[in-house]
């Protein structure tokens, strides 16, 4: 066994890595940038090397400096986590080269299988259904467009190199392959350095199944049973669990023997994913296709680890040791159901947009990986948290920043419980608990997909997010009896405050009591409110239960129990804005002004500000990089017409015409950098 190991990535999985390689009894050395040099990852290393600025390109991607700081620090090993190098089979070579040991799979097998042209053209030989599609090398747009046609529409345009959801373009029509040909080709160039392109027709209606894999080097390759990864924003995983709600055991099986025969065919080991297409419209399974598979640790590997068991990370480290896997195909069963939530720095409320910042409160429902204590608990399942487990998967600290060099991921939220639905309901728990400020996050859009009775019912397809939120995110829908016990929470609160500010001595008027019948208006709707003890009247409707709430608190709980035992709690995030309460639960903010009903005449004579009017121009709508300015001034432009082209993270952004209007300043050019909310043009 290793007694030192390098782990060539950073941010949470720098510290899962970490984490198991200590209960292993492992020294680790991490490696970091300048944008990381107060990371949680490095602090929690043996040893930590610095290996240039910020940017990826100058730092993690660069295997010369990954094996410097393997040969300054006498490390045995390196482990890639997910992303940067874990996929380039030229880095595995060079590290053989140097007599230092790959935790991963072989060189053979990242070529064979990072490559998506050739990985397709594998599969089919290997027996395993492929999607349709055109596996050669297209020229340019009009071969692009000549081969979409061919293959019928939508059809789905993919860098070869691609992952993570960059590099990716749905085409409803010719038209799209035309406008998104050659971004889908820049962002495989800027993402992954291989601008190759391929074309495939894309399954309506499908489901995203894939497989955890697991081999040695002695030949031995298990399935540890499916994820179902359905629920994405822009090709982006946003909720994983296992199993797989749709998934039956005959279905299990017949997919797990085929990925393990791909992986056989090219003398797989380690970890290592297989992704499947399946339709949805097919409940027999058997009309499930091969998209890729990705040679190393996926990001939501510990939903596996939940229900098996089996700890991945360290197994991987047995397996670049030379050990046989301990486990055979019949020790794999499924215990439980885990779900993970992936808690992205983007703002649900403003289409999904990127938001980098600094985290000026950042508290998860539990510790992360810092905790010494609970790590070999945390490796399955996390901690006990009423009937199941929470377990919180982070890299960031209070104070710290999440940059625009890297992933927006904030942390991973993973839930374990011996059923979906409890699954479900530790992850609206628990998100009840995040507190994070300082940058737009996605919490919110979590728990509201959580409660949504489509995800309840497990009728999932990769189109979920945009056929349920066509019009955007607006919060967490609210039914008249939560909506009541929110008036009711908002009057109490008013009442405790009120009160406080009565006994301030001096006053001219003397000690007033404080009144127990309110009007609050909540959002457009308003209710008249009677406090009393233990209970509120509100709109002649009794509603039991009560609040914590104290003046200085910013978290609070409430019950629809009296007493606070039994009935149902809710996580509350209080603040005061103004004269108005924001209450935050449940996957919704709800602001909310209440005013003493005798003064509930006056309420409507109130003046609101009226927002500036926008219209006239194009607004940044993330920090960026303006790649391309697609109009001149003086040009009219139609709407749908794009405008302008931003990158954010590794992703461009193609901002266009919301109506027809002519173009009469430009204020930004083209390669500079944007912060949110910059004017690129003004229209007229």
């Amino acid at each position: 066994m290793f007694s030192k190991i390098l782990i060539a990535n950073r941010g949470e999985i720098a510290c899962r890595v970490i984490t198991t390689a200590r209960k292993m009894g492992i020294a680790t050395v991490a490696v970091y940038s300048d944008a990381d040099a107060r990371a949680p990852f490095v602090k929690m290393a043996d040893e930590a090397v610095h290996i240039g600025p910020a940017p990826a390109a100058e730092s993690y991607l660069i295997p010369e400096k990954i094996i410097a700081a393997c040969k300054e620090t006498g490390s045995e090993a390196v482990h890639p986590g997910y992303g940067f190098l874990s996929e380039r089979a030229s880095f595995v070579e060079a590290l053989a080269a140097e007599n230092i040991a790959f935790i991963g799979p072989p060189a053979g097998a990242i070529a064979a299988m990072g490559d998506k042209i050739e990985s397709k053209k594998l599969a089919k030989e290997a027996g395993v259904n492929v999607v349709p599609g055109f596996v050669g090398e297209i020229r340019d747009t009009e071969h692009a467009v000549e081969i979409s046609d061919g293959i019928g529409y939508p059809v789905m345009m993919k860098a070869s190199a691609g992952g993570g959801g960059k590099g990716m373009r749905l085409a409803w029509s010719e038209k799209d392959v035309r406008e998104g040909f050659e971004a889908t080709k820049r962002e495989g160039l800027n993402s992954f350095g291989d601008d190759r392109v391929f074309i495939e027709k894309f399954i309506e209606n499908p489901r995203h199944i894939e497989i955890q894999i697991l081999g040695d080097k002695h030949g031995n390759v298990l399935y540890l049973n499916e994820r179902e990864c359905s629920i994405q924003r822009r090709h982006q995983k946003v909720v994983e669990e296992a199993p797989s709600p749709f998934v039956t055991d005959k279905m299990r099986k017949a997919m797990g023997e085929q990925c393990v025969a791909l992986s056989k065919a090219v003398d797989y080991h380690s970890a290592g994913t297989v992704e499947l297409i399946v339709s949805g419209a097919d409940p027999t399974g058997e009309s499930f296709y091969f998209l890729e598979m990705n040679t190393r640790l996926q990001v939501e590997h510990p939903v596996t680890e939940a229900i098996t068991g089996v700890d991945l990370v360290e197994q991987m480290i047995r397996v670049a040791a030379g050990e046989k896997l301990a486990t055979t195909q019949d020790d794999i069963g499924i215990d439980g159901w885990s779900i993970e939530n992936r808690v992205y720095a983007e703002d649900p409320y403003r289409g999904f947009l990127p938001s980098t910042g600094r985290l000026i409160e950042y508290s998860p429902p539990i510790e992360g990986w810092l905790d010494d204590g609970e790590v070999q608990g945390k490796a399955r399942r996390g901690i006990a948290y009423g009937a199941g487990s929470i377990r919180v998967d982070d890299g960031v600290f209070e104070g710290g920043e999440v940059s625009m060099f890297y992933d927006p991921m904030i942390a991973k939220l993973i839930t374990w419980a011996p059923t979906r639905e409890e699954a479900a309901d530790l992850q609206i728990e628990a998100l009840d608990s995040f507190r994070i400020k300082g940058l737009g996050h996605n919490v919110d859009f979590l728990s509201a997909i959580m409660q949504h009775d489509r995800f309840r019912s497990g009728e999932l397809t990769t189109g979920f997010i945009a056929e349920e939120y066509p019009d955007g995110f607006e919060g967490a829908p609210v039914n008249d009896d939560f909506r009541r016990m929110l008036a009711a929470i908002c009057a109490g609160n008013e009442f405790t405050w009120q009160a406080r500010a009565q006994r301030i001595s001096g006053q001219l008027d003397g000690l007033q009591g404080v009144t127990s019948e309110w009007l609050v208006k909540l959002g457009d709707t308003r209710h008249e409110v009677v406090l009393g003890e233990g209970h509120a009247i509100v709109d002649g409707e009794r509603v039991e239960g009560n609040c914590d709430w104290l003046p200085g608190m910013v978290e609070a709980t409430a019950s629809t129990s009296p007493d606070g035992e039994g009935g149902e709690r809710y996580g509350l995030i209080v603040e005061r804005d103004g004269n108005h309460w924001v209450i935050t639960t449940r996957g919704a903010s709800h602001r909310a002004l209440v005013v003493p009903q005798r003064l509930a005449h006056l309420e409507s004579m109130m003046i609101e500000k009226e927002p500036p009017d926008l219209s006239k121009m194009l607004i940044c709508p993330m920090p960026g990089m303006l790649v391309k300015l697609h109009v001149g001034e003086g040009e009219e432009v139609q709407p749908g017409q794009p405008l302008a082209t931003v990158e954010a993270m590794k992703m461009e952004n193609i901002l266009r015409a919301e109506k027809q209007a002519t173009i009469s300043k430009i204020n930004a050019a083209e390669g500079e950098s944007l912060a949110v909310d910059a004017v690129i043009l003004e229209l007229e």
